[in-house]
């Protein structure tokens, strides 16, 4: 794996030397853009606005619209606006990680400790361990400060990017009842299916299967098959009449499942 970002965590007086690296991967299929005439792959350029002519990368510089002009930063900016922060992921304070809802969290990643840290890294881990509790701090990746948490995950102390306050969407734009009309049955009709359909949760068992039969699709299609045609579902709107019947019938059919 290759390391995102270097720093070091900041720990009372305690610093200890990390490298940062994402703790997930697509599962998704790579699919190319091809023009459809000849399937020639399409390329994206970068190209000058005024010449039309395609920049090299190394000559791209990062800008600021201020009144009607751009104000150009080069790294020594970025660095300078908060030089600590770019180097350091400094614990603020530290909560219940249950007091965190799960709208908050993005971004998944591996902290590895360099060899001068080893002894600090596993103090750490230990200790969040053994406090059940979770570091929540700041640092700046990619010239965006960032909110996330420690924890411990296995023997590796997890970093976990949160989305700042301001960035959750407020609900109240949407279209949704404010009360329910449904009646004492039907919710413990309702509870009772959830009941059936609990168990314990476990994340090997569930499977990207949609990527999997694409790819079975893409397979037969190179071989030249047709690919067999499926009847397009349709969303069906269920009148509120029809609950009582349908919670019944989705019981039933969940003890014969069973």
């Amino acid at each position: 794996m290759r390391a995102m970002w270097t720093g070091a965590i900041s720990f009372g007086l305690i610093n200890i030397p990390v490298r940062l690296f994402s703790a997930v991967q697509s599962s998704t299929l790579n699919l190319d853009m091809l023009d459809k005439r000849d399937h020639s792959n399409i390329k994206f350029k970068r190209v000058n606005e005024n010449t039309g002519k395609a920049v090299p990368y190394e000559n791209i510089v990062k800008g600021y619209l201020m009144d009607d002009q751009y104000v150009v930063l080069d790294k020594e900016d970025f660095e300078n606006a908060d030089a600590a922060k770019t180097k350091t992921i400094e614990i603020i304070n530290f909560v219940k990680e249950s007091e965190i809802d799960s709208i908050y969290y993005e971004q998944p990643y591996f902290l590895e400790p360099q060899k001068s840290g080893l002894k600090a890294y596993t103090l750490l881990r230990e200790a969040l361990a053994a406090s059940k509790k979770v570091g929540v701090t700041t640092f700046v990746l990619r010239n965006k400060e960032a909110l996330a948490i420690l924890k411990p995950y296995g023997n590796v102390i997890m970093l976990n990017r949160l989305r700042f306050e301001e960035e959750i969407r407020d609900p109240k734009e949407l279209d949704v009842p404010a009360t329910t009309k449904t009646n004492a049955k039907e919710q413990a009709m309702a509870t009772k299916l959830i009941d059936s359909l609990t168990e314990k949760f476990s994340i090997a068992k569930y499977k990207d299967t949609y990527t999997e039969k694409l790819l079975k699709t893409i397979k037969e299609k190179a071989k030249g098959k047709t690919a067999k045609k499926v009847h397009k579902m349709k969303v069906v709107h269920t009148k509120s009449d029809d609950l009582m019947d349908m919670l019944k019938a989705s019981l039933q059919g969940r003890k014969k499942a069973s």
